[in-house]
């Protein structure tokens, strides 16, 4: 199924809703702070949404979400005026319905290694006639805060479709899937890309092909019309890149908490 490039997108809509932060922030020249969520608890979404992020990525590929614990946290989060987003394990289109049936405001796909893999993402993330995407889920609206009807006319404009690019494969053909009509924003995993270009993790951060590839990655996106993103450990980190990125994500729940022990046992045992 070919992907006609002449639709709305999420940079270019003229749809407005207020409720979907994240995308307000990149349409407005702004840059979205988001972190991941691995542990399945509503209270711990909260408490992250409540921080002053501007979204929250729910893990479903390496944190211990399930469906339930995925739809809980995108009604959480979204409830506290924050960006659900929802980072999946795989570009299977069950796996896609499932996640935008959440209501998520977008869908973060790891290991899109060209353009054949982001096309397919793209088919599946939007309802016909731009793509396959299926609808029979009365929760997506409300994440929203839209009627049905409503959020069908809106949706292939406003959710969010990154991708993320994060093996030697993918940085060798970011040129086609920057290109690949309805992708929005590329995202750049530091880790995987290092374990596939250097084979060991974490980058040291400057070694010239791990820099190299991190270049074109951005490049491409801002050739093609797209955001770019990364992750990144803090907020120092971020800061010091604000220049090159759109979006960051800044590490994760799982570091954050064990982080802050580890520096308050390493406090007192001074």
């Amino acid at each position: 199924m070919a992907i006609n490039n002449t639709y709305p997108t999420p940079a270019n809509t003229t749809i407005s809703n207020p409720r979907l932060r994240v995308l307000n922030k990149l349409r407005a020249g702004e840059t979205p702070l988001t972190t991941f969520l691995a542990f399945p608890s509503v209270r711990v979404a909260q408490i992250v949404a409540l921080t002053g992020l501007d979204g929250v990525v729910i893990d479903c590929e390496h944190g211990h979400i399930g469906d339930d614990s995925m739809h809980n946290a995108v009604a959480a989060i979204s409830a506290l005026g924050v960006s659900p987003l929802i980072r999946i394990r795989g570009i299977s289109p069950d796996i896609i319905k499932r996640a935008l049936d959440t209501g998520a405001h977008g869908l973060l796909v790891p290991m899109v290694n060209n353009a054949k893999e982001a096309t397919e993402v793209v088919k599946y993330s939007k309802f016909p006639p731009q793509g396959l995407r299926g609808q029979g889920s009365a929760f997506p609206a409300i994440a929203h805060g839209l009627t049905t009807p409503e959020y069908m006319l809106s949706a292939n404009q406003t959710l969010l479709t990154m991708v993320q690019i994060e093996t030697k494969e993918g940085v060798e053909n970011v040129e086609e899937i920057a290109a690949t009509p309805g992708v929005d924003l590329l995202f750049i995993g530091p880790n995987d890309l290092a374990m596939s270009l250097l084979g060991y993790v974490p980058a040291r951060g400057d070694e010239p092909i791990f820099l190299e590839a991190i270049e074109k990655v951005i490049s491409a996106a801002k050739r093609h019309g797209k955001w770019g993103g990364r992750m990144v450990n803090n907020g120092a980190m971020a800061k010091e890149n604000a220049s090159k990125y759109n979006l960051f994500a800044i590490s994760g729940d799982t570091k954050a908490l064990g982080n802050w022990y580890l520096d308050q046992i390493d406090t007192f045992n001074k």
